[in-house]
């Protein structure tokens, strides 16, 4: 058995090898395409979510949102009118970012109120929402807390985006060492002034050098966007609302500034329930102790294990704490709790949902039940009323159902579906029903359906799209993107959407420049590409993009014996083209570049068919891992030191090993 999960670059997500196969899946909230990869699953695409008004996607989740004066129940999906703020009521919680200046180093840190949501996108990047947004003529992006708004917004809230890099350091939400964590003169940015929402995203990638010994280096984006909310009482004779939100916004430049400089001397800090988390941090620092697991999660038995719904993670004791009564946490791997609308402190610790918020009402209400599927109630929990004919409803303990429209009847009362609703057509898988024409209509491009008789298409995962309209699945959901990682040294190129089918009319440049003195030797392990529309489907690779400069490559069908061979010119430009034609599962081709010295040797290797002739040494072109072996000795000759005589025996065959021997003594030492 080849252990498939072994290799780089395998599964977007998780990985799983069986004997003779391998498995890939994908975190919560993303669906699987193209055999091996990830892509964030729309489900405002889906029905709308099942949100009763407006839909909001985002990576791995979405959120429903409501418009002005209105705000999320607790099933997180239905709007209820606003609660009226009492005069003593406490206004929402806001974040806040507060700077200081010590020794002429500037340092700073987001506060973030309890509401904060925390979604890792992946093992490098994650997203953070600080804070609630200003509610102002229109439904904000963003979880609606339960807590109701007090704020007395009075014009559309002051906006500002910005992006920062740090250099050498990857994405990690880490807690900051309790002896950094000392309190110097801090000076908040305003005196009257607080960030009333943060949106802030984390980044990392790696930035590859020029130059022979300068190692990739990893970069880090910060992406956060800012909202400062304008209020009445700051209105006065002397300034007007435009004065107040020019003020705002020099504030906030003011203090994305001094942010600015912070990031650069990595002194930038988000803290949630009173402990100071580090944003990102070098690569080996990452790694060291308990911190071996991403935020979030925590160490049993030696896997990392995301803290469950109910318990939020505290980094200050490296572990996941049950939320507090009077707070509750439906979703897993978070920072904080959020408080109760009751917000009475009572009922029950490491609450999961409103539900179980506790509280003598919500008691009474949980021990009633919530409404089931096809019923709904004024707060979706018993006694419940039965979907009236026209509605139906999938979900328990909502405040409503949905209606069929164009006037159509359901077969029953209390459906829990559109599929229950007696619509004049029944449409098949790649369709949806339109209500208002009473017609089956084709699903768009970038867009499927698996089922029958649905009134909705699902978006495609991520950045993905379809060929052609009318597409019944998933898989039918191309990545465009062309494949690769050209280094100067080693890289590889492949087909958009690799190991999954290719899509339609797609054209691939690529451009491999190696540093001076070095040629380029190229691996095709295997090609699929169909042979049945007449070359429709071609990979070419040339010294330049003119049609009559040197050929190195060139093919238009399916190869699955791999082939060795050397660039006829030191650079290579190369093309894939696809037609409409019938599409197949492309390439995955691997280079190296090698001292122009050792060129004659390297010709002599790849030039022998006893390199091909058998199973073993085919197999041996077809393995990444002594793929990726071999490409490093031939790149850094001096990394064959690296290999012990014992790794080498278990890594190749004899007859390998015997071949090249015998060609490299004849090269360095040809009169003996």
């Amino acid at each position: 058995d080849i252990d498939e999960c072994s290799f780089e670059r395998t599964c977007d997500h998780t990985c799983i090898n069986y004997p003779g196969s391998f498995e890939c899946l994908c975190h919560k909230g993303y669906t699987l395409y193209g055999l091996t990869h990830c892509g964030d699953v729309d489900e405002c695409s889906i029905s709308n979510g099942s949100c009763d008004f407006g839909c909001l996607n985002t990576m791995g989740s979405y959120e429903c949102v409501c418009p002005p004066g209105k705000k999320l129940h607790w099933n997180k999906k239905d709007c209820v009118e606003m609660v009226k703020c009492l005069p003593n009521a406490k206004p929402a919680p806001k974040a806040q970012l507060v700077c200081s200046k010590t020794g002429g180093i500037e340092s700073c840190f987001l506060s973030c109120p309890s509401n904060t949501l925390f979604v890792p996108d992946s093992e490098n990047s994650y997203m953070l929402s600080c804070g609630v947004p200003v509610q102002h003529g229109k439904a904000q992006p963003r979880r609606n807390s339960t807590l109701p708004s007090c704020s007395d917004s009075l014009a559309p809230p002051v906006k500002q985006k910005a992006r920062f890099k740090i250099k050498d350091a990857k994405c990690h939400l880490r807690p900051r060492s309790k002896e950094k964590t000392k309190d110097s003169g801090k000076q908040a940015v305003s005196d009257n002034c607080q960030v009333t929402f943060v949106n802030l995203k984390c980044d990392s990638s790696k930035k590859k050098r020029r130059g022979r010994k300068s190692p990739s280096k990893e970069v880090s984006h910060i992406t956060a966007e800012f909202e400062v909310e304008m209020k009445s009482e700051e209105v006065s004779d002397t300034c007007n609302i435009d004065c107040v939100r020019k003020r705002m916004e020099q504030k906030l430049q003011t203090a994305i500034k001094t942010l600015r400089k912070s990031i650069n001397k990595q002194q930038f800090y988000i803290q949630f329930s009173e402990t100071e988390y580090e944003v990102a941090q070098k690569p080996a620092k990452a790694t060291e102790g308990h911190e071996a697991c991403s935020t979030g999660q925590v160490l049993q038995d030696g896997k990392c294990v995301t803290c469950s719904t109910g318990t939020f993670y505290s980094g200050e004791h490296n572990q996941c704490i049950p939320c507090s009564p009077g707070t509750y946490q439906d979703t897993e791997g978070q920072l904080t709790c959020e408080p109760c609308p009751s917000n009475d402190s009572q009922g029950v610790t490491g609450a999961r949902n409103v539900s179980e918020c506790g509280g003598k009402l919500n008691s009474i209400k949980n021990a009633l039940g919530q409404c089931s599927p096809g019923h709904y109630s004024s707060d979706g929990f018993k006694p419940c009323t039965v979907c009236p004919l026209g509605m139906y409803q999938p979900e328990p303990g909502r405040t409503l159902c949905f209606t069929c429209g164009g006037g159509l009847m359901t077969k029953y009362e209390g459906a829990v579906s559109f599929q229950d609703c007696e619509t004049k057509v029944h449409c098949s898988p790649g369709h949806y029903y339109n209500s208002t024409t009473h017609r089956c209509i084709r699903c768009p491009v970038g867009t499927y359906q698996p089922e029958f008789g649905q009134n909705y298409c699902i978006t495609c995962p991520g950045n993905t799209s379809t060929d052609f309209d009318g597409s019944t699945n998933v898989t039918h959901c191309k990545n465009q993107h062309c494949g690769g990682e050209l280094g100067d040294y080693t890289g590889y190129i492949e087909s958009p959407n690799y190991p999954g089918d290719y899509p339609a009319n797609v054209e691939c440049i690529w451009n491999i420049n190696p540093p001076p003195k070095r040629r380029i030797l190229i691996v095709v392990p295997e090609i699929f590409l169909p042979i049945e529309d007449e070359c429709g489907d071609v990979l070419v690779m040339r010294k330049s993009a003119s049609p009559t400069s040197i050929t190195t490559y060139e093919t238009c069908q399916t190869y699955e014996r791999p082939i060795a061979f050397t660039s006829r010119s030191r650079k290579l430009w190369i093309q894939f083209k696809s037609n409409e034609g019938n599409s197949g599962k492309g390439f995955q081709v691997p280079y190296v570049t090698y001292d122009e010295d050792y060129q004659q040797l390297i010709e002599d290797i790849v030039r022998d068919g006893r390199l091909y002739a058998s199973e073993n040494h085919q197999e041996i072109l077809k393995d990444k891992k002594l793929i990726k072996a071999l490409f490093d000795v031939l790149a850094h000759p001096q990394n064959y030191f690296k290999y012990t005589a014992q790794e080498s025996k278990e890594m190749f065959p004899r007859s390998f090993i015997k071949l090249l021997r015998s060609k490299v003594s004849r090269f360095l030492r040809p009169y003996k």
